[in-house]
């Protein structure tokens, strides 16, 4: 069963995804797969598999925070809003962020979207 808040930190191979709420936090870890091929675009195929899978890794999670460099954000964001929209509307901020522990990243969507709620975001 889901959690109602996740956090993901990703780059191009290898994403930290955190699914939680007040009192659990679970923590699943996604990889690119490598597909050694010639192939003209085999790198696009093998980004969009691996950014399909961080997706999947969410689904049913009412909001999700992205964080990771300004490049992997952007190859991201540009992903969920062609590929998978419906990902893209659960998305509430991207954040770019150094490499963090993943304490430090569970506190920092906490803060987050704490913030949010005062604010009545929705």
């Amino acid at each position: 069963m889901p959690l109602s808040h996740a956090v993901i930190w990703t780059d191009h191979v290898a994403a930290r995804v955190f699914q939680f709420d007040a009192d659990r936090v679970r923590p699943t870890h996604v990889h690119a797969h490598k597909h050694p091929t010639a192939q003209h675009g085999s790198g696009v195929r093998a980004e969009h598999e691996f950014f399909g899978t961080v997706c999947e890794a969410v689904d049913g999670v009412a909001e999700v925070l992205l964080t990771g460099s300004h490049t992997s954000l952007a190859d991201f964001r540009h992903y969920v809003e062609k590929h998978r929209p419906q990902t893209a509307l659960r998305v509430v901020g991207y954040d770019v962020v150094d490499h963090q522990s993943d304490n430090q990243l569970v506190a920092h969507a906490r803060a987050v979207f704490a913030t949010r709620e005062r604010l009545g975001a929705k």
